[in-house]
């Protein structure tokens, strides 16, 4: 399983949005294509919901699985429908 850690986009220790959008839109989520994704829970400083959906959003496009939390006990959010998906 790959993880993410969303405070990666952060500014300053702060997720501040036109950043964190251009932070997003520039990274490579081609490295994910296929894989499951773990989006680390725990950050060292607060991250706002909107900027959980953003990511998620975006993985979904190349991730197999995108899970949120620890290694240890990791939650299923998304999950790609294979039969829907075209080669």
């Amino acid at each position: 399983m790959r993880s993410l850690d969303i405070s990666q986009f952060a500014e300053g220790g702060i997720i501040r949005e036109e950043s964190f959008r251009r932070g997003v839109e520039n990274f490579d989520w081609k490295q994910f294509q296929g894989k499951r994704v773990l989006i680390a829970g725990c950050a060292q400083i607060p991250i706002p919901t909107w900027a959980y959906m953003m990511v998620t959003a975006k993985l979904a496009q190349y991730a197999e699985s995108i899970n949120y939390g620890e290694v240890t006990a990791p939650l299923t959010i998304y999950t790609k429908d294979k039969e829907t998906v075209k080669p």
